[in-house]
């Protein structure tokens, strides 16, 4: 065993040794269980595996992190605040806890269930159960095992068959405690019935100086023919760590559009993974991504056609400016008998500054022969052209640079149906180019 798959054993085994025993229903001790075997087995993240080539994880094996304790909080008015003009049905994390005070949940349509995991009224049959035992295991690493070792908090969303969501379901996650580097595990699951449509808005965002790890994990399972839009907003504090490893199950006919935008923490990686293997689904992955000084952004994401007639994208652009450096691994793989599937996968970046650094890595795998699909990538820097008739007419070259890089991104943020939530994410990439002087 080499020095630093020590090091990680150890960082693990103070993490699991510090974690107290969760009190909770049985299926959750038995994906403890579980999850803490999955451990022992799993072999360490190194710098050798394709997965994991451009992104290290030592920063974050130098810190120790600690489970926030069980306990009531509260946000300033300012926190408190739904976005402006967004109406949604919220669950408001603070500290890697549920607030149940904070949320709002009035008015859910019969038969649909949002909650805590361990609310009462979630796990009172075997669904929960089930769903979560069918899911556990699957794409595998340290992180995500580690997730299920010591998860006992995170949202439970059901939506019956048929049912048609009128607005948004929002997850916020703030963290506002800036005395202890935290350990944040939410485990989320949601489940869409035959025919149901939803939305879904997760918002991850933290005080300026707290310093936390958000190891995340959601599966998503949608029934046949259902629809679900999926924005999620990373707005981590800058001394933060956040990973996101989100599992898509479709059956036939179903359509997921998921859409993510990548502000903050000083380390970020978001993975997807997605196997269709029912006809007929559709699969649409986007993101826009501004790295800065000091950031690492990573985006993983794994979708395969095992059977004929799917369709699924992956688009995704990134600005970079100071020393900030970003990761693109898109793979697309289509089997021998996914015969008419339909693939696209795009990776566009917009370097600022000479420093900035990006390893982009577009892979499309193809062993059938009646197919349509395509990928490429791109690297480039502000056409000079563009910022001078800018400036002719009478803009000043900051703000004539930041309104190319707000056009560079536009069919992204146009694809946002919600109006309000558009306008908040385009006020947001233009907060962090001012701040950063791009």
């Amino acid at each position: 065993m080499t020095q630093a798959h020590q090091a990680q054993r150890e960082w693990l085994q103070a993490l699991l040794q510090g974690a107290p025993a969760a009190a909770g229903p049985e299926w959750l001790a038995r994906m403890h269980a579980a999850a803490r075997e999955r451990l022992e087995q799993l072999p360490p993240i190194d710098r050798k595996q394709e997965a994991w080539r451009y992104t290290g994880i030592d920063t974050l094996l130098a810190e120790r992190f600690v489970p926030p304790p069980h306990r009531e909080a509260d946000l300033a008015p300012e926190e408190r605040a739904p976005l402006e003009g967004l109406e949604t049905w919220r669950l408001v994390f603070v500290d890697g806890r549920f607030q149940p005070h904070l949320s709002a949940l009035e008015g859910l349509p019969e038969g649909v269930i949002v909650g805590d995991l361990r609310s009462r009224e979630t796990h009172r049959d075997n669904l929960l159960a089930t769903s979560v035992a069918q899911a556990s295991g699957h794409h595998a690493h340290l992180f995500t095992a580690l997730n299920e070792a010591l998860a006992d908090e995170g949202a439970f969303i059901q939506v019956p068959a048929g049912t048609r969501l009128e607005r948004p379901i929002e997850i916020v996650h703030r963290v506002t405690d800036a005395s202890a580097p935290w350990l944040i595990t939410p485990r989320n699951l949601v489940l869409l019935g035959e025919r149901a449509e939803a939305t879904l808005i997760e918002r991850f965002s933290g005080r300026p100086g707290t310093r936390y790890f958000h190891d995340g994990l959601t599966d998503l399972v949608l029934g046949r023919a259902a629809r679900l839009v999926h924005y999620r907003i990373q707005d981590e504090s800058r001394e933060a760590w956040h990973l996101s490893s989100l599992r898509l199950d479709q059956a036939a006919e179903s359509r997921y559009e998921g859409c993510t935008f990548a502000f903050g923490a000083r380390w970020s990686r978001t993975e997807q993974n997605t196997v269709f293997e029912a006809r007929g689904a559709e699969c649409h992955l986007a993101g826009v991504y501004l790295v800065g000084e000091g950031q690492l952004c990573d985006f993983h994401l794994d979708v395969r056609h095992e059977v004929p007639e799917c369709r699924s994208s992956e688009r995704y652009k990134g600005v970079l400016f100071g020393k900030g450096r970003a990761v693109f691994d898109g793979r697309i793989l289509v089997a021998k008998d996914a015969q008419r599937t339909d693939a696209h996968l795009s990776n566009n970046n917009l370097m600022l500054v000479r420093d900035a650094e990006v390893d982009t890595k577009p892979q499309l795998e193809i062993y059938a022969d009646d197919v349509q699909c395509s990928h490429g990538t791109s690297v480039g820097q502000l056409d000079p052209q563009q910022v001078f008739y800018l400036r002719s007419r009478g803009l000043p070259e900051v703000e004539a640079r930041r309104l190319l890089c707000l056009g560079f991104a536009s069919d992204l943020l146009e694809a946002v149906h919600d109006e309000a939530l558009r306008h908040h994410v385009e006020s947001r990439i233009r907060q962090t180019l001012v701040l950063e002087g791009g």
